[in-house]
């Protein structure tokens, strides 16, 4: 890399790194490159990514970033993954750590509190940001059609009272 395309990367995982709200760090020796494939398609599927980046570079980027906590996690063959929703990219990482044993969890960052392993594993059992939205339209939702039932019921035994006579009326 020159040394322009090095501080261009350094700038990106700097508003990377300033942008996420969850950073995971992981050791990928060992993967191959269908399975590396297959984790970035997870990842962008959950609306995370996964960077493979020199650690010199990205200890440099982390100063003065929320996350530089994970700065002494990045030793070795590192990638980071990372996303806008606090919980996408660690329930990614962990469901496919389960599936790969090459693929190690070594912590991350969600803002400035620093997570390790068992930090990360605990944000992946967590609904995610789409189903909280949903679980809430759905409890919002809820109470507006029981109102609605209420509200039409008195209408509705109003119309049969109606009917009734008018029958009755009918039939005399």
């Amino acid at each position: 890399m020159e040394r322009a395309e090095k501080q261009e990367f350094i700038g990106f995982l700097q508003e990377v790194f300033k942008a996420s709200g969850v950073v995971v760090v992981a050791h990928y020796s060992g993967l191959t490159v269908a399975q590396m494939q297959k984790l970035r398609k997870q990842m962008k599927q959950a609306g995370a990514t996964v960077k493979v980046a020199k650690n010199r570079l990205a200890k440099i980027a982390l100063d003065g970033t929320d996350v530089a906590s994970i700065a002494p996690l990045l030793k070795g063959p590192t990638l980071i993954a990372y996303s806008s929703d606090p919980v996408a990219a660690p329930k990614v990482a962990v469901d496919f750590a389960k599936g790969n044993d090459k693929f190690v969890i070594l912590g991350g960052a969600m803002g400035k509190t620093s997570l390790d392993t068992d930090g990360v594993k605990a944000l992946a059992t967590l609904p995610s940001l789409d189903e909280l939205r949903a679980k809430l339209v759905g409890l919002i939702q809820a109470p507006a059609t029981k109102v609605a039932q209420v509200v039409t019921a008195p209408a509705a035994k109003l119309a049969r009272v109606f009917e009734a006579y008018a029958k009755r009326d009918e039939a005399a």
